[in-house]
């Protein structure tokens, strides 16, 4: 698992639990499986920037919020 992958994965499992989301919350409003969230939380899939964009407005914040 890389690094900068884990601190994603990190972020984005921090503020989806702020915001009381469960993964398949979130995987519906992406229209994923919950299992893309699962490994994305783990840092053992990547995303691509338009996807990351998508995760940002799904959660609402911005992109910056997901990568710092």
């Amino acid at each position: 698992m890389s690094d900068i992958s884990a601190k994603f994965g990190n972020c984005v499992k921090e503020i989806r639990l702020r915001k009381k989301l469960s993964q398949g919350d979130l995987a519906k409003i992406l229209g994923v499986h919950p299992t893309y969230i699962s490994g994305i939380e783990r840092g053992v899939r990547n995303m691509s920037l338009k996807n990351i964009e998508r995760l940002a407005d799904a959660l609402g914040v911005s992109v910056k919020d997901l990568i710092k």
